[in-house]
């Protein structure tokens, strides 16, 4: 895939974090599609799902639009990175319930008080947006939620596929709801 040309970007937004600067990246090929992994060097800082048909210039594009920096980064399998593809593979193939590599993301306080929310939603259990902003202390702020879920730079180790609408319809998520649907009954199924 071809490395994500830098924008320049003027506009500025006090809810919109810095940009994930990686050192290392690779892709790995999974059950629900294919997703790009990269470590900065000191975690993994992002996952995410590559958009299925589309080309690598417009995948570049929807990583650069989820705040990811390639610019500079070896595509390389390190130590890290073969680590936290082992860990993915044995989570696919409903064999592992939780993930110990090290984490790396970046984002404002609030997006990190949810992120780190997220990680206490146990395998194979659901969350309302609604239960993650009381958890974090934040009753009413269920869209700022559902904002900060979508910015999650660490797909499925960071489960926001585990958060859900209130009435617990399947609501919002980054990689498409066909995926987030087959990852919770992956996750039911193995139990």
């Amino acid at each position: 895939m071809n490395k994500p040309k830098p924008k320049s970007n003027s506009k500025s937004s006090p809810n919109k974090a810095a940009p994930i600067q990686s050192e290392s990246y690779c892709f790995i090929d999974t059950p629900e599609g294919k997703l790009m992994i990269a470590e900065d060097g000191a975690g993994i800082s992002s996952i995410f799902f590559l958009r299925k048909g589309a080309s690598d210039d417009q995948n570049a594009e929807y990583l650069i639009g989820k705040g990811v920096n390639l610019l500079g980064a070896k595509e390389q399998e390190t130590p890290l990175l073969k680590q936290a593809i082992a860990q993915l593979k044995e989570y696919f193939a409903g064999a592992r319930k939780t993930f110990d590599v090290p984490l790396s993301f970046k984002g404002t306080p609030f997006q990190a008080k949810d992120w780190k929310a997220l990680l206490t939603i146990p395998y194979g259990e659901t969350r309302s947006y609604k239960q993650i902003a009381e958890l974090i202390g934040s009753p009413k702020a269920c869209r700022a939620v559902g904002l900060a879920n979508n910015r999650n730079p660490i797909s499925i180790i960071i489960p926001c596929h585990r958060v859900i609408g209130s009435d617990g319809k399947l609501v919002g998520y980054g990689g498409g709801l066909d995926i987030k649907e087959r990852l919770l009954a992956l996750e039911r199924n193995h139990m």
